[in-house]
């Protein structure tokens, strides 16, 4: 399997997995409180453009030039590097 297959498979799956992890924090938004409401709003909302920025980067990955994946895949892991952040924070946050 090529590197590129590999990658494109990681970060499919990786997407799958923060999915479901905003999908964990909209259930938390449910049972707030209405103060905390307005911060889970605030972070889902973050969270879910930065992953629709992700879902359009693998997209940009998979259509990518054959000489040119290698330079998509360096943007790409900038933003896999700060959705991780938000990522983190978020579920610290509301932990």
């Amino acid at each position: 399997m090529d590197k590129r297959k590999v990658y494109i498979e990681k970060l499919t799956a990786q997407l799958k997995e923060w999915d479901a992890k905003i999908d964990i924090l909209k259930a938390k938004y449910e049972k707030a409180e209405a103060d905390a409401k307005i911060e889970y709003k605030k972070t889902i909302d973050s969270l879910q453009g930065k992953y629709k920025e992700m879902q359009t980067r693998l997209h940009d990955l998979e259509t990518a030039a054959e000489d040119a994946w290698e330079d998509v895949k360096s943007g790409t892991e900038k933003a896999i590097a700060e959705l991780k952040t938000a990522f983190n924070e978020a579920l610290s946050k509301f932990k």
